[in-house]
């Protein structure tokens, strides 16, 4: 900056129309030297193949699909949350630039790492196995009552790997969560309430399953519950929308 004064070293002033192209040249140079400072490299596509836990997601999502278990509400829930999802990325949420969206979590964090691993076991894995178990068992509604949350599970992890893979802004990406999480609740309450009444009844399964199934509905209340009022709401999202409305004031 010059600061407002005009001449140059030892009181000598340039005249008017040299100090000019003195200027321009200077100003030329400084402009060759920011482009070869400039990275060479070309800027890198968000958009990434799914990942094999996602591809997973998506084979259990065509086989419940397929079975014929899940019923017509809870398959138009998953394709009306596409289109909304698509439509409020455009209206709403629209992306930013790479690397204006910093990470909310760090992906080092143990914590968090252990968190999402009991989820999945207790979300995912255990009612998958409850379900293949109920096969042998001939229990039909213990089936029946944990199939949905395990399909709106699977369309949940598929989509989030969908709203990453193809850049989605990050509060897209905490949608996803959230929606899916609340609509899973409310399947819960109902897997709860088949397995505390079925006692007795034809097609119930032994004894054990019956009391396996009550403590796997139990955990899942109680696990989605808190992730949802105690870690997504209060926590999760509130971080996200600072986060991004911070990133668009500085684009």
């Amino acid at each position: 900056m010059s600061g407002g004064v005009g001449p140059t070293g030892c009181d000598i002033s340039l005249p008017k129309e040299q100090e000019e192209i003195v200027t321009k040249e200077q100003h030329d140079q400084s402009l060759k030297d920011n482009n070869l400072n400039k990275p060479t490299t070309k800027p890198q596509n968000k958009s990434t193949f799914l990942s094999f836990r996602q591809l997973n997601c998506l084979v259990v999502v065509v086989v419940l699909s397929a079975s014929g278990m899940v019923s017509p509400q809870d398959f138009a829930f998953v394709v009306f949350s596409i289109f909304y999802i698509y439509f409020i990325s455009k209206t709403a949420f629209p992306s930013l630039h790479p690397s204006n969206e910093q990470p909310i979590f760090s992906r080092q964090n143990k914590i968090l790492k252990l968190y999402v691993l009991l989820g999945a076991i207790v979300g995912l894995y255990a009612p998958i196995a409850y379900i293949l178990h109920g096969v042998f068992e001939g229990d039909k509604k213990g089936i029946a009552a944990a199939t949905p949350h395990v399909f709106l599970l699977a369309s949940q992890v598929f989509m989030e790997g969908v709203a990453f893979s193809d850049g989605f802004s990050s509060p897209i990406r905490a949608f996803v969560p959230v929606l899916y999480n609340a609509r899973r609740v409310f399947t819960i309450v109902d897997w709860l309430r088949d397995e505390i009444y079925k006692v007795g009844e034809e097609h119930s399964g032994s004894y054990r399953r019956i009391y396996a199934g009550r403590a796997l509905a139990v955990a899942n209340m109680a696990f989605w519950c808190f992730n949802l009022f105690g870690f997504l709401v209060p926590v999760y999202l509130p971080r996200v929308f600072k986060a991004y409305y911070s990133s668009q004031k500085v684009n």
